[in-house]
């Protein structure tokens, strides 16, 4: 039985389920979830994450750690986490890059936050002789308590469910996954009142609210308080709150119907960042400004670092030229995806200075 089948027959039984519900479903279900069985990344999977696009974009990250690394006082040990780590290229070229700085990966211990079978093989294939020996975990509660951190995560919190309400005639409806008189999935509005009071809008306006977003920004905000250090969370998102419908479906590169191909499809949905940020400071850590990829990373010196390649390898010059517009061109992934760190009072973290 496929996995939509099943949940037809859930629907049937139980009635219709929320975007966040579905959202879970698809995407974690044990037998037939897009991550628990076939994530697909890279040119010839379902999407490009910026790591794959270029070893810059790493490379960046992995000073921007050493630099935090310095600012926190060079603590020994320190916990270096990745959040998502996909197939393992991101904190491979974070690794790579901080062998500039070999205190720095003498007081690591590696944590890799993962719960997808097949990543986790995918990132110990690519890990295998590396200057870590990462330890895999399935969430932050199981990171150890004796540390400081610096945590890194990439397109992570767009896969986190979210709820959609929709604004009508007669007010706000949370958008249900139901049946239509085919049989066939189906979006459709529920009935009950909400269980929220959600501001005023337009009649056609969606409002997206992830509980999981919040909650993962509550745990961080919470560790790096009790704990001390920082996170660099870079995702495709909002950075001031706002209404529209992100949710979409992504294979082989096409975009689908959220509703077509459930488990054999990633699911996205915008990140919140102005609610992640709120969430961590009031679990009491501090947040920077949020930024678009495009600032922070011209902040790090991805401009210099691809000149400094190009120079290193000119007959890959035009490639590298591409990636860098990829990574920061306006129209691509630089004003779409934005930065967000969150950290301990008193540190200003590397890109996040006050200009």
């Amino acid at each position: 039985m496929s996995l939509e089948q099943r949940l037809k027959a859930q629907i049937a039984a139980e009635g219709p389920l929320t975007v966040a519900q579905y959202m879970l479903a698809c995407l974690h279900d044990p037998r037939d979830g897009y991550y628990a069985t076939r994530p697909a990344l890279g040119r010839e999977g379902d999407f490009i994450t910026a790591p794959l696009v270029s070893q810059m974009f790493g490379e960046l990250l992995g000073l921007w750690a050493v630099e935090t690394w310095m600012r926190l006082g060079n603590p020994s040990p320190f916990l270096l986490v990745e959040a998502g780590p996909g197939d393992g290229t991101l904190i491979g070229d974070v690794l790579r890059a901080a062998r500039l700085a070999p205190g720095f990966l003498a007081a690591a211990r590696l944590y890799l936050i993962e719960t997808s079978g097949p990543l986790i093989d995918a990132q110990r294939q690519r890990l295998t002789d590396g200057p870590l020996e990462p330890t895999w975990i399935g969430a932050l509660a199981a990171l150890p308590a004796d540390a400081p951190l610096i945590l890194l995560s990439n397109e992570l919190l767009d896969c986190l469910p979210a709820r959609q309400f929709v604004r009508t005639e007669r007010g706000w409806a949370e958008r249900m996954v139901g049946l239509d008189e085919a049989g066939a999935l189906a979006f459709g509005l529920a009935t009950r009142p909400l269980d929220r009071v959600l501001p005023d809008a337009e009649p056609g306006s969606v409002l997206e609210v992830s509980a999981a977003q919040e909650a993962f920004g509550a745990e961080l905000g919470a560790l790096l308080a009790r704990q001390g250090g920082a996170a660099l969370l870079i995702d495709y998102g909002r950075d001031t709150p706002g209404f529209g419908d992100t949710l979409q479906a992504l294979k082989g590169h096409r975009k689908l119907s959220p509703l077509e191909t459930p488990g054999e499809a990633d699911l996205t949905i915008h990140a919140d960042f102005p609610a992640v940020a709120a969430a961590a400071r009031g679990a009491g850590a501090e947040a920077a400004p949020i930024l678009t990829q495009t600032e922070l990373l011209l902040r790090l010196g991805i401009t210099e670092r691809a000149q400094a390649l190009m120079r290193a390898h000119p007959a890959r010059a035009d490639v590298i030229e591409r990636q860098l517009e990829r990574l920061t061109g306006a129209d691509q992934m630089g004003s779409l995806f934005k930065a967000l760190a969150l950290h301990t009072a008193r540190l200003i973290p590397p890109g996040f200075e006050t200009p």
